[in-house]
C-alpha cells in the first residue's frame, strides 16, 4: 500500500475520533465573564449560586455580567450541579468548581441550606479567615445545615446557635416577618445613613419577597429598613396589624418599627483578619429586577474591596433578563452553565407569578 492511500484510510478515521473526542468533553459547570477596562481592573469576584427556591442560579450570573462588563471586575459564577452537570439548586452537596474559591477577591454569596464537602467548605473557610469581604443575599443567613454533629463544619449549621448567619453575618433565619408571596417589600433607608457610601446613586430599593424577622447585633450599621407592604407592587400601601416577635413574644405592630433589611457589619476572625459584610434579606432573581437593589450589591463589591463607590454605579443588565418567580422547584430544568454566557438569554419560560393568596407559611425559606 503506498502513502497515499494509507492516509486517504486514516484521514477519516483520525477527523470522526477527533469529533468524539470533542463531543465528549463534559459540559462546564461553572461559568467565568473576562473583565471589560474598568476600576475592578486584578480582582476576582467569585459569585456563589445555590439556593432552592429564590432563583440565585438566574441572578447571580446577570450581577456577575454587570460586574465584569461595566466595572472591570473579572467574575466566576459558582453552581449547585447534579450528577449530569445540569444546574440542580436541589443538590445541597454540590459546588461546581470550588477551586475558583482560592482566587477570590471578593464573594457574593446567595445559599440556602448547602452540606458541601470537605475541600469546598475547607476553601470557603479559607477565603473567610483570610479577611475577604462577603455580599450576602437573602437566605445567606441560614447558608449551611445538615453536617453531621461531628463534623468539622457542624458549627455552621444554621440550627447550631444561628450557625455561620448568626456568628459572621449577624442574624440567622427567624421567620418570616411578611406573608410570603402575599406582601412585598419596600426599602426605606435609615435618616442616619443617607450619606453611607453603600447608598450612593440609590432612589429607591424594592422586591417581591416579604420582610424576614431580623435583629442584627449591636456591632452592625443598619442601613434600610423594610415596610411590609399589602401586596407584591412596590407601590402598593404599608400593612397595618400587630404580630409577635419571633424571640420575646412580644406584640408590636408590623412596620413599627419596620424590620432592617439591609445592613453592614465587620466580622474579626478568630486569626485576627476582619470581613466587611454587607447583608440583605432581600435578593431573590425578580428583586434584583430593581435598578437600586442591583446598584446595593454593585457598591457593596467597591466598598468591601476598599475601592472608591461610584456616585451612581451602572447597573444596566448586559442581556435581557426575564427571571423566574421565586418557589421551590420552580428552576428551570435542565440548564448548563454555558446558558448563561455573554450574548445569550436564559433558556426556557420563567416560572410565573402565582394566584393572590397562595402564599406559604413560616418554613425557613
Amino acid at each position: 500500500m503506498n502513502l497515499m492511500n494509507l492516509m486517504n484510510r486514516l484521514v477519516p478515521g483520525l477527523a470522526i475520533a477527533a469529533a468524539v473526542s470533542v463531543f465528549a468533553q463534559p459540559a462546564a459547570t461553572s461559568i467565568s465573564y473576562q473583565a471589560k477596562t474598568g476600576p475592578g481592573s486584578g480582582k476576582h469576584i467569585v459569585l456563589l449560586a445555590g439556593d432552592e427556591e429564590y432563583r440565585s442560579e438566574e441572578a447571580l450570573p446577570m450581577l456577575a455580567k454587570i460586574l465584569s462588563q461595566r466595572h472591570g471586575f473579572q467574575t466566576t459564577v459558582l453552581f449547585s450541579v447534579g450528577a449530569d452537570g445540569t444546574i440542580d439548586p436541589k443538590a445541597t452537596s454540590s459546588l461546581s468548581d470550588g477551586a475558583a474559591l482560592e482566587r477570590a477577591d471578593a464573594i457574593v454569596m446567595s445559599l440556602r441550606f448547602r452540606n458541601w464537602g470537605d475541600a469546598d467548605m475547607a476553601r470557603f473557610a479559607g477565603r473567610l479567615a483570610a479577611g475577604v469581604p462577603i455580599v450576602a443575599l437573602r437566605t445567606s443567613t441560614h447558608a449551611f445545615n445538615g453536617f453531621a454533629k461531628d463534623s468539622r463544619w457542624a458549627a455552621w449549621n444554621y440550627d447550631n446557635q444561628g450557625g455561620f448567619g448568626k456568628r459572621v453575618l449577624g442574624e440567622t433565619w427567624l421567620t418570616h416577618w411578611g406573608r410570603h408571596k402575599v406582601e412585598g417589600t419596600r426599602g426605606v433607608i435609615e435618616p442616619a445613613q443617607r450619606d453611607h457610601p453603600l447608598l450612593r446613586g440609590i432612589t429607591g430599593i424594592a422586591g417581591d419577597t416579604d420582610v424576614y424577622e431580623a435583629y442584627p447585633p449591636a456591632d452592625a450599621t443598619i442601613l434600610v429598613r423594610g415596610l411590609v407592604l399589602t401586596s407584591l407592587t412596590p407601590d402598593s400601601a404599608p400593612a397595618d396589624y400587630r404580630k409577635r416577635r419571633s424571640t420575646d413574644k412580644v406584640e408590636q405592630g408590623i412596620n413599627d418599627p419596620a424590620m432592617p433589611v439591609v445592613w453592614t457589619r465587620t466580622n474579626v476572625n478568630d486569626g485576627g483578619a476582619t470581613n466587611r459584610i454587607l447583608t440583605t434579606t432581600m435578593g431573590a432573581a425578580t428583586d434584583l429586577e430593581n435598578e437600586g437593589l442591583r446598584r446595593l450589591i454593585v457598591n457593596g463589591v467597591y466598598w468591601g474591596l476598599g475601592l472608591p463607590v461610584p456616585d451612581k454605579a451602572d447597573v444596566a443588565v448586559v442581556d435581557p433578563y426575564q427571571p423566574s418567580f421565586y418557589g421551590f422547584d420552580g428552576f428551570r430544568k435542565g440548564l448548563h452553565a454555558s446558558d448563561f454566557a455573554i450574548g445569550k438569554t436564559i433558556p426556557g419560560e420563567p416560572l410565573a407569578r402565582p394566584a393572590p393568596g397562595t402564599g406559604r407559611g413560616n418554613l425557613p425559606h
